[in-house]
């Protein structure tokens, strides 16, 4: 039973152009949209944060530039993105302003989710909105990508932003409702796999050979995600897209793939800090914050009385007793110059000291791993 969306608290779900908008005509599916709009205004309702990720700005937009049917260059494509991605944003809000929400449109590239600091604003700028109750509508960046630096699919765009904020649920519709044995287009015996909890060279070999469409535009790229979203501690699930209302038949059916990762989201992000990142300085905090940070509290700077290295917004830094032994790990909030203006400060301050306030934690606690027995 815990393979349902009802049982999710922050979901992504990823959305491809075949659903969304008709091949043929190069419209948007009305009908399918506003059944799935609804979906998502249910789970707003009940209080689960919701991010779409949704493909459609280049089909939409060569109707409209009048392109002809075949394949586009890379130019045309970026034409065609800068058109349709207003469309599309407008489908989107036009949808969900129905039930009261607010939509947001996000842009990113692949750049975004590997340069630390425009990850961290995307993040930031994410959390914000989620914490406000809107609801973002993601595309990657066509119109100024370009094949160095673009995704190549949103089945990893949905899976980097499941990362990025820490979802425990990313949903793929598709045109497909699982992963089988074998293409089920050409075996007629191919077996839906129901769940997977390691990604073992045996389920690789079933996405099939990247050169076919099977491979490269369906199982290879969500297999790529299901990596992503399972070292995340995300559970995924590929189902789907093809009916009205897909959300409910997932956890109606049942006929779909769950990918089930051995960690949660929370965990996994801890994992991350203590053992894959390098400090890139110390903080010294005194026995009151020592005390503070054993019961699972974040870190304050009226707590810190001392730090050394260069580091900047979003670095993991070791935080260390008065003898400097290393209690705890975690990512700071402030950076070096910062964080000498502000230690020994109460955070009612830090707009007056700083000019502004990203947060009242210099750490805060689930950024920061403690390392018991020390």
């Amino acid at each position: 039973m815990r393979n349902r969306i009802s049982n999710a608290n922050r979901i992504v779900i990823k959305i491809g152009s075949s659903l969304l908008v008709d091949d043929k005509t190069g419209d948007i599916h009305r009908e399918w949209l506003q059944s799935i709009a609804q979906e998502v205004a249910t789970l707003w309702q009940q209080h689960k944060q919701v991010i779409i990720v949704s493909s459609g700005a280049i089909p939409l937009g060569r109707r409209h530039l009048k392109f002809k049917k075949g394949s586009l260059q890379l130019d045309e494509k970026q034409a065609a993105a800068s058109v349709g991605q207003i469309r599309l944003a407008h489908a989107w809000q036009e949808s969900l302003a129905k039930n009261g929400i607010t939509v947001a449109q996000i842009l990113l590239t692949l750049d975004d989710s590997e340069n630390r600091r425009r990850y961290l604003n995307a993040k930031n700028t994410l959390e914000m909105l989620l914490k406000l109750r809107a609801i973002p509508v993601i595309n990657e960046n066509d119109t100024v990508a370009t094949a160095e630096i673009r995704f190549g699919d949103n089945d990893r765009l949905a899976a980097r932003v499941a990362q990025m904020v820490s979802a425990d649920t990313l949903i793929l519709l598709s045109d497909i409702d699982g992963l089988y044995t074998a293409n089920p287009r050409l075996v007629k015996d191919a077996r839906l796999i129901k769940e997977v909890k390691k990604l073992t060279p045996e389920i690789l070999a079933m996405a099939g050979d990247s050169s076919t469409e099977y491979g490269s535009g369906g199982m290879v790229t969500k297999l790529a995600a299901a990596k992503i979203a399972m070292a995340s501690g995300c559970r995924m699930v590929i189902a789907t897209g093809k009916h009205l209302s897909p959300l409910i038949r997932i956890d109606e059916k049942q006929e779909n793939t769950w990918f089930i990762p051995e960690t949660t989201p929370r965990q996994s992000r801890k994992n991350w800090i203590a053992q894959h990142l390098k400090p890139k300085g110390h903080m010294v905090i005194d026995t009151g914050a020592v005390q503070a940070l054993r019961q699972g509290k974040s870190l304050l700077s009226v707590g810190v009385i001392d730090f050394a290295g260069e580091f900047h917004k979003g670095d993991a830094v070791c935080i260390v007793d008065a003898e400097k032994n290393e209690l705890a790990r975690g990512l700071t909030n402030y950076s070096a110059s910062d964080t000498k203006k502000i230690i020994g400060q109460k955070s009612a301050d830090f707009e007056k000291i700083l000019g502004y306030c990203v947060s009242e934690e210099i750490i805060h606690r689930d950024d920061l791993v403690w390392f018991e027995g020390k």
